[in-house]
């Protein structure tokens, strides 16, 4: 059988179908990751002003000797009410966290 057009042939006498031009993946997006040392006293405050902002996408909670003890990944999609309502369990233990600690290290990951 003699191919006149010179594309190859299947099994069944017919030119493939070209693969699908994929989109190009887009890079990860930017990350700017914040560290700051906060007193127990003042980290329940901070922590809520931060559930507010519409960029941040983790929140942890380090002790001095730098172990996590509390790790908050928070999604595009949380805005007002809903941060009281979702976040009522991990705020609590942030709470209880600050009573026991004077020195935390409070890490943010934000979306440039």
């Amino acid at each position: 059988m003699t191919n006149p057009d010179n594309y190859p042939r299947n099994d069944y006498g017919t030119t493939p179908d070209p693969a699908p031009v994929e989109p190009p993946v887009e890079p990860a997006s930017n990350t700017q990751v914040e560290e700051f040392t906060i007193s127990g006293d003042t980290l329940m405050s901070r922590v809520q002003e931060l559930l507010h902002e519409s960029n941040i996408r983790r929140i942890l909670l380090k002790n001095e000797n730098g172990q996590v003890l509390l790790d908050i990944p928070l999604t595009a999609g949380i805005v007002g009410g809903a941060v009281g309502i979702t976040f009522f369990t991990p705020l609590v233990a942030v709470g209880a966290i600050a009573g026991m600690l004077a020195r935390l290290t409070l890490v943010v990951e934000r979306r440039v």
